[in-house]
């Protein structure tokens, strides 16, 4: 469009004969401008925030107790059968020490056989008590 059909002149004209157009604001003025902060109140609030987290905290710690009773309950089954075989593994230790106390006992008799005095089986130690050998074998070093 041009300027003689924009401002009802015919021609071009000087700029400080044009008449002024100049815009305003609309009918009733603007809306009024947002400067405050405002924090939108969305949400739970603390206090609702606290107490999830606490039910949160009291459902765990129950469940643990509950697992705790569980493991303690299937430790206590493993303990029942552990003192239920055990007589039976000790039987058969000590059928396992008899043969090997009498293999030991042969070969120091063959060994010591030349030595006059010597009987077989006879502690060297003078305690009167009888104690088992620490280690599964007798003698590692004769076999």
């Amino acid at each position: 469009m041009t300027e003689a059909v924009i401002r009802k002149k015919p021609g071009m004209a000087s700029v400080k004969d044009m008449p002024l157009l100049q815009d305003g604001p609309p009918p009733g003025g603007f809306a009024p401008i947002r400067y405050a902060r405002r924090i939108p109140n969305s949400g739970p609030s603390a206090t609702a925030i606290f107490l999830a987290a606490l039910g949160a905290f009291c459902y765990g710690m129950y469940q643990v107790g509950k697992g705790n009773k569980i493991r303690r309950a299937i430790k206590e089954e493993k303990y029942a059968a552990r003192r239920a075989i055990l007589p039976m593994l000790q039987a058969e230790e000590d059928e396992r020490f008899v043969k090997e106390w009498k293999k030991y006992l042969e070969e120091e008799a063959r060994i010591m056989k030349d030595v006059p005095g010597w009987k077989v089986g006879e502690s060297v130690y003078n305690s009167g008590r009888w104690m088992p050998p620490a280690t599964g074998e007798l003698r590692p070093d004769v076999w």
